[in-house]
């Protein structure tokens, strides 16, 4: 069970960190039609997607990924509570 627990916990924390690289590179020109931007939009958009359509943006600004990142990281946290619980 501790595998598992380390496991789920290195992925949840790689596909955070995914998110905000990809976040970042909206800064850049031509950033996200690069191999790696391509990929990214790839994992990342179909999690970000629905946050999108449920909170508009304020002006120019985009809060949805921050309530996203939030979302990911309180399922983190109640999953890995719950294996730590289990095991």
């Amino acid at each position: 069970m501790g595998v598992l627990y380390t496991v789920l916990s290195y992925l949840l924390e790689f596909y955070s960190i995914a998110i905000i690289i990809y976040l970042l590179m909206s800064w850049i020109p031509n950033a996200r039609e690069s191999a790696i931007g391509l990929f990214l939009a790839r994992i990342c958009e179909p999690f970000l997607e629905p946050f999108r359509r449920i909170i508009p943006p304020i002006g120019m600004i985009d809060i949805s990924p921050i309530v996203a990142l939030f979302a990911l990281n309180l399922a983190k946290s109640g999953l890995l509570a719950i294996f730590r619980m289990i095991g």
